[in-house]
């Protein structure tokens, strides 16, 4: 999640739009058409077209902004267009809101708390439930919706609504499990006790490559702590968070509690870190951008929860199981076309097995379809603009020029746009671009390595340290390897791993703070002390 891989990088959230030119992106998608099937084109584009109007009549594709409970055209008339991946085409003008849009949602959010905060837990727990039961009510849908914006497979885009959904349910739950503590006293005459308490108002700044997800596990334990929150989506793909907010209306989830602004990146980001009204900020994005939030938040001294970059090792180990490690990296590896923050980024994999299961990888990776993700059978959509290619492209070329070998895919896919080839790479160093960077596309970067220290040793071999895989046999092995791994979260046999049950988070650079989980639940808290005193007084 490198700052200069702004817009191939959803982890660039935050300041992406400054990096995007719509005369740029139209212009290759042109060049890119010469290269593809005018036929296929025209079947995806319609397709496309016509689940937009199915969207539209039912009420779900917004296109404003929701300030105060009122949905909301930026205050200049500003729009951005949002495209659809696949095809490079326009499905929407959303508002392009900035600085006083993002003032006003504050605003709101403000006045909302006070009410908001003081309704019971039961109460705010029947709210949260029946927002997450719209959503599954309402999956096909916004699943589309997020395969239209964002590109991924349709089957990857269902499951990311039963993901996001489950955030919103376990949030429900555990918001009446918030409990203080009774403090044994050293004195007689004193009752010493803890209460938690809701923060305040939220900025909750989110990527676009989990656009449901993402915001769902930042807003579902905000509320049921009782803080009101302020979203910022990706430009990129506003369109599904703009139809899960619409939800949140019709769970009756009283306005201002859920206010959405997308637009001028940097004004609303400056905007919510700025404002003292705003107690907290999480964002899942970039280190780079993490950074400057955190610097940003320290003129307020606002408490910050900070999901940033990986760079996850994927440790095959002479004894694994070859089936179950080949099936478990490449679910680690190619799910959303590669982009995500716990991605496998380097595939270590010992002397003894590396042929054998180079060999098996290639074998499973060049059966994967690629194509537009309603199509049947399509388990790889589009990289996310052509920004994600090139750097793709360009980490390649690098790798290459240093020895590295291209063993399957390697280039631009046929059907042309972002579509990008399936890609194994062998002969990879620790030293190289690619295992330096989160690479954030379909390429595979296969390491050797000999002994158990020296698999940690490169495995820990960076300052990120977000999600990390081990595939073993041994359960001594097991134990020893995950206790080393500097890593906030380690998938044992297992390439899928993250639950709503379970803390998500890093170490290292890779951020501060949890989510998802009870633990998650305490970063949208304050810790309050009190102290009775002359209680024995009659």
């Amino acid at each position: 999640m490198a700052l200069s891989s702004v817009a191939s990088n959803p982890h660039m959230r935050l300041l992406s739009s400054k990096f995007l030119s719509r005369s740029s992106h139209l212009l290759s998608i042109h060049l890119q058409r010469q290269h593809s099937t005018p036929i296929l084109t025209r079947k995806i584009s319609m397709d496309a077209r016509s689940v937009a109007s199915q969207l539209n009549s039912s009420g779900l594709l917004r296109t404003q902004g929701l300030i105060g409970g009122k949905w909301s055209d930026a205050y200049d008339g500003k729009t951005i267009k949002v495209y659809n991946p696949a095809t490079g085409e326009s499905i929407a003008d959303v508002a392009y809101m900035g600085a006083r849009e993002t003032n006003d949602a504050i605003a709101s959010a403000y006045d909302a708390f006070k009410s908001w905060s003081k309704i019971t837990a039961a109460e705010r727990s029947k709210y949260l439930r029946k927002w997450c039961d719209l959503l599954m009510a309402n999956k096909e849908e916004i699943a589309q919706l997020m395969t239209l914006e964002q590109g991924k497979p349709l089957k990857e885009s269902l499951g990311e609504v039963s993901y996001g959904a489950g955030f919103i349910e376990f949030a429900a739950e555990e918001a009446k499990r918030i409990y203080g503590d009774i403090i044994p006293s050293p004195l007689s005459d004193r009752r010493l006790f803890v209460l938690k308490q809701p923060i305040g108002v939220v900025g909750a700044i989110t990527p676009w490559n989990f656009p449901l997800a993402m915001i769902t596990r930042k807003v579902g334990p905000a509320l049921a702590c009782g803080c009101t929150v302020v979203i910022k989506p990706s430009e990129l793909t506003p369109l599904t968070a703009l139809a899960a907010a619409e939800l949140s209306i019709q769970a009756g989830i009283p306005a201002g509690v859920v206010n959405v602004v997308m637009g001028n990146a940097p004004e609303i980001g400056d905007a919510l870190v700025e404002s003292p009204q705003v107690r907290k900020i999480t964002f899942t994005g970039s280190t780079a951008v993490g950074k400057k939030l955190m610097a940003g938040s320290a003129k307020t001294v606002k408490k910050v929860s900070l999901e940033l970059g990986g760079n996850a090792p994927c440790i095959v180990f002479d004894d694994a199981d070859l089936d179950v490690a080949v099936k478990g990296t490449i679910a680690a590896k190619f799910r959303n076309s590669g982009q995500t923050c716990v991605c496998a980024n380097r595939i270590l994999v010992q002397e003894g097995i590396y042929d054998k299961f180079a060999e098996a990888l290639v074998d499973a990776v060049q059966k994967m379809k690629v194509g537009n993700g309603f199509g049947e059978g399509v388990v790889q959509g589009p990289l996310i603009n052509d920004a994600a290619v090139e750097k793709v492209e360009n980490l390649l070329n690098d790798a290459t020029s240093k020895g590295a070998k291209i063993i399957l895919g390697g280039k631009r896919h046929s059907l042309g746009l972002t579509f990008y080839e399936p890609t194994v790479v062998s002969d990879v160093s620790n030293e190289m671009g690619i295992a330096r960077e989160e690479v954030f596309g379909p390429i595979a970067p296969l390491l050797r390595f000999k002994s158990e220290e020296d698999a940690i040793n490169i495995a820990n071999d960076t300052n990120a340290g977000l999600g990390s895989y081990v595939f073993t046999n041994s359960i001594q092995r097991s134990w020893r390897v995950v206790e080393a791994l500097e890593y906030g979260l380690v998938g044992v046999n297992e390439g899928v791993i993250s639950t709503e049950v379970a803390p998500f988070g890093g170490f290292k650079q890779s951020g501060l703070g949890r989510e998802g989980s009870k633990y998650g639940m305490d970063d949208y808290l304050e810790i309050k002390y009190v102290c009775m005193g002359n209680i024995n007084k009659l």
